[in-house]
């Protein structure tokens, strides 16, 4: 009789690993503004909200970068300007292995975690992804 193999799943979700609670600024707010919520938060991005709280734009450090490396910076322009409009997602329910191929395809760093009205909820990033990682690392390492 052959050897069955069964192939184990961990069935690790984004709600699971993802940060909370989202950090959301209005459209309007200066990219200076940003910078400094994003600064006083210690993140590395934040969302940018309507006025219905639903998710239109995410602002990066690459985005910054970009900001700064062009002259945009100390003109108090408006975070839409330089946003990336509507961000690629994900839902909390949906694997974390999801997530990171969305992450892979797309070669970004941060994956918004909406609800299904597209509001915010959370934010999975690469750090999460690594945290995670080196958590089942250590677990699965033998002592």
């Amino acid at each position: 009789m052959p050897l069955l193999r069964r192939r184990r799943h961990l069935p690790l979700r984004v709600e699971d690993v993802m940060s909370t609670p989202p950090i959301t600024v209005d459209r309007e707010i200066s990219i200076e503004q940003a910078a400094k919520v994003m600064d006083d938060n210690n993140i590395s991005s934040v969302m940018i909200v309507d006025k219905d709280g639903k998710l239109v734009g995410i602002f990066t450090d690459r985005d910054l970068r970009f900001a700064v490396a062009e002259g945009k910076v100390g003109k108090g322009l408006p975070i839409h300007m330089l946003m990336t409009e509507n961000p690629i997602t994900i839902s909390p329910s949906d694997l974390v292995i999801d997530a990171m191929k969305k992450m892979r395809d797309a070669d970004i760093k941060h994956l918004p975690v909406v609800d299904g009205e597209g509001k915010p909820i959370g934010m999975i990033t690469m750090r999460d992804i690594i945290d995670v990682a080196w958590l089942l690392l250590e677990v699965l390492a033998p002592s």
